[in-house]
């Protein structure tokens, strides 16, 4: 009964309104499909470059984070391309209307895509210090520093704006509290390597 129901209603339509149909229902599938994905922690996603061929490629990423053409993005293009399609021609518009229309609904809901991703992503590095970033900065002791490496001590340390309490090490004397100090690498285990900027 079901499979009947479908076939009397796709084979009046005609052929634009079966491709506006068609990509509307599988994207929609797929929309979906990462949605649970990324509800349960499974969610998948990449970027993607043009090459033009020989050593030239043009990179859709604006920014690190930022990127036009990904797995979502795609999804998010052609979901609206086929609804804004389908919505159009149902409303007695002509095919070349659907298309334009479609194309630029995808186009906006792709941006939009790219642009919360990029967020979200922002929003992520603002939690996490990176760390390389503290290489040759200036700080100063808010724990006691142990002598060679005998012990970590903790340091305040302006990065992006914000101060910071991070793990720190020293080779050398160690380090009271309120001394200035200079950040001079960072150890594998994410702990700072920093000395005085005045000699003790």
């Amino acid at each position: 009964m079901g499979l009947l129901f479908i076939e009397e209603w796709w084979e009046p339509l005609n052929n634009a309104e079966k491709v506006f149909w068609a990509i509307a229902l599988i994207f929609s599938v797929l929309f979906l499909i990462q949605f649970v994905l990324s509800i349960i922690g499974l969610d998948f996603d990449g970027e993607t470059d043009l090459d033009i061929g020989g050593d030239a490629e043009i990179g859709l990423d604006l920014d690190p984070g930022f990127s036009v053409l990904s797995v979502r993005g795609i999804i998010a293009f052609f979901t609206f391309f086929g609804w804004t399609g389908v919505v159009v021609l149902n409303g007695g518009g002509a095919s070349w209307l659907a298309i334009t229309l479609a194309f630029a609904a995808g186009t906006i809901a792709m941006l939009l895509v790219a642009y919360m991703m990029y967020l979200f992503h922002q929003m992520s590095e603002s939690g996490t210090v990176n760390l390389k970033k503290a290489i040759l900065k200036n700080g100063e002791v808010y724990i006691p520093i142990p002598a060679n490496k005998n012990g970590q001590g903790k340091i305040h340390l302006k990065i992006k704006g914000a101060i910071q309490e991070l793990d720190a090490v020293t080779d050398g004397d160690a380090i009271p509290t309120g001394t200035k100090i200079k950040v001079v690498e960072v150890l594998n285990n994410d702990i700072l390597l920093v000395e005085p900027t005045i000699a003790l």
